[in-house]
């Protein structure tokens, strides 16, 4: 397995993380949310002559989403989002583009997926986890053999994202958070949409508050 980041300077945002996943021996990849430098995704994808399978858009925020169209475009690829992000795509409003900084985006998914649906990138095996909170269409993409997370805007170091944004909800990103990806083993390491990676285990004490006591 290949795993590459790109860190992509978005206006008024900072730098959002691109994912290349690539199983260097089926010669399959999938990107994660490509928000731009998309010579630099072809290149990579070129250099290692690999197919590109998936576009996997964690959520539909234009700093994620940006450079989904130029990249299917030039290196084909089926664009994924949750199917919350269909009609978010279609309606355009929550995609934030003019919020950001960027022209208008408009983007038509190739497929949807679901809460634990399973992708496949040759031999590597990623499963789709349903995270609503900070866009009601939020996804992580969890590999259980590498023991790697990608956790979009779900989760980060030392954080959560934004919950004052359209669909946003902070219940619903506590209880993403807390019962669906602090479950995971405490090794596992998270890749978030943006900043540095971090590891379940280290995140784990923040939220130790905010889970509801039992009895």
């Amino acid at each position: 397995m290949i795993l590459k980041r790109l860190k992509i300077p978005i206006e008024f945002v900072g730098e959002t993380n691109c994912y290349v996943l690539i199983d260097e021996n089926e010669k399959q990849a999938i990107v994660i949310d490509p928000a731009g430098k998309i010579n630099d995704i072809v290149e990579i994808l070129n250099n290692l002559n690999a197919e590109l399978k998936y576009i996997y858009l964690t959520h539909c925020h234009a700093d994620h989403i940006k450079g989904a169209n130029e990249l299917r475009k030039v290196k084909g690829g089926k664009i994924l989002i949750h199917r919350n992000g269909r009609e978010n795509l279609a309606n355009r409003t929550p995609l934030l583009d003019d919020y950001v900084g960027l022209p208008p985006i408009y983007l038509k998914e190739d497929s949807i997926v679901d809460d634990e649906d399973l992708l496949h990138i040759g031999q590597i095996e990623l499963k789709v986890i349903f995270t609503p909170g900070h866009t009601n269409d939020g996804t992580c993409l969890y590999c259980e053999k590498e023991g790697m997370l990608f956790s979009g805007d779900t989760l980060f170091k030392g954080a959560w994202g934004r919950v004052d944004l359209p669909t946003s909800s902070f219940n619903d990103i506590m209880n993403s958070i807390i019962n669906k990806l602090l479950i995971l083993p405490d090794e596992t390491i998270v890749y978030p949409g943006h900043g540095d990676p971090t590891r379940i285990g280290d995140e784990k004490p923040i939220y130790l508050e905010a889970k509801p006591k039992k009895d």
